[in-house]
């Protein structure tokens, strides 16, 4: 039992000191500054959307929980699927309980055209929207989620585990660079562009006939200072705030992966600093509590790294 500690402790203090010593960010090999962005985001990765090249890797080998982000890949498999779009689909009861606060406005029962779940459950993130698009895919839930898995696999996403289509488990997974991965197959179809860029949509479903209105959960596809082409955000207390956005800057189109923010501006000042940095090449500042927050984290992915050696 002391060994395990020892261990555990030494394998945190040796983390910790090496984030103090390289501050946790390194810019890739073709950055355009010598020093990379400071970023509150405990994981992130920052590529252009034309090549792939990491511009900035912190951690972006890590494999953590990714909450709602899941759900570029939940529309991958919709759209690979090739069934009708406009085809009705019935929001069935939960076949299984959903591992985190499911809360949702859509009556179960009630039906809606498949694109319009899909529209919804990218751009303001409807959960029970993402787990009625499984239940309805050819061969039902279980083989829904292989096929995110298969997918995964196809596009080099090696550090990446899913086991539902919403991102309500914490045992959906991945590393920031597999997520720059997913990004960038999600931004070469132009529907899920669209879809996931959509500031609000109003949903007119039937059986019965009702409307909700629902709107984009990232405030920068409706800011005109911000040219946003493909976006998607997520939160679980376990995975923070999270947020993987494809945008113009300095005239191109760049993908920016943020995991694990602290507090729910983080994201939105990190990918700020990012422009910044990429236009101007500063560094800017991050709040000491982020700063605190993260290296919390970080002995939390440390500890957690170490039980499984020992285990």
């Amino acid at each position: 039992m002391f060994r395990r500690s020892f261990c555990r402790l030494l394998a945190i203090t040796q983390v910790l000191l090496l984030l103090s010593l390289a501050g946790g960010v390194q810019a890739g090999a073709s950055g355009e500054a010598s020093t990379a962005p400071n970023l509150a985001s405990v994981s992130a990765a920052v590529a252009y959307l034309d090549d792939g090249e990491l511009l900035v890797n912190k951690h972006a080998e890590r494999s953590v929980p990714i909450a709602s982000i899941t759900k570029l890949m939940t529309a991958l498999v919709v759209l690979d699927s090739g069934e009708p779009l406009d085809e009705w689909l019935e929001f069935y009861p939960r076949h299984q309980a959903a591992s985190a606060n499911a809360y949702t406005r859509i009556r179960v029962g009630s039906t809606l055209r498949r694109g319009d779940m899909l529209r919804i459950a990218l751009m303001s993130s409807e959960n029970f929207a993402a787990y009625t698009l499984a239940r309805h895919h050819p061969g039902g839930f279980d083989a829904f989620v292989a096929a995110m898995n298969d997918k995964a696999r196809a596009l080099g996403m090696s550090h990446t585990h899913f086991v539902d289509p919403t991102g309500l488990s914490t045992d959906n997974r991945a590393s920031a660079g597999d997520l720059v991965r997913l990004a960038r197959a999600a931004a070469a179809d132009e529907r899920l562009r669209q879809y996931s860029t959509t500031v609000t949509f109003e949903g007119r479903f039937r059986q019965p006939r009702y409307r909700l209105l629902f709107g984009n959960t990232n405030v920068l596809v409706n800011r005109g200072n911000w040219s946003v082409a493909l976006s998607k955000t997520g939160y679980l207390d376990e995975a923070g705030r999270c947020l993987v956005m494809v945008s113009e800057m300095q005239g191109r189109e760049v993908v920016t992966v943020l995991l694990d923010s602290f507090g729910t501006r983080s994201p939105l000042g990190d990918a700020g600093r990012i422009r910044r940095w990429l236009a101007t090449g500063e560094t800017g500042q991050v709040a000491g509590a982020a700063r605190d927050y993260e290296q919390r984290r970080n002995a939390h992915y440390a500890a957690a790294a170490q039980d499984r050696k020992v285990h």
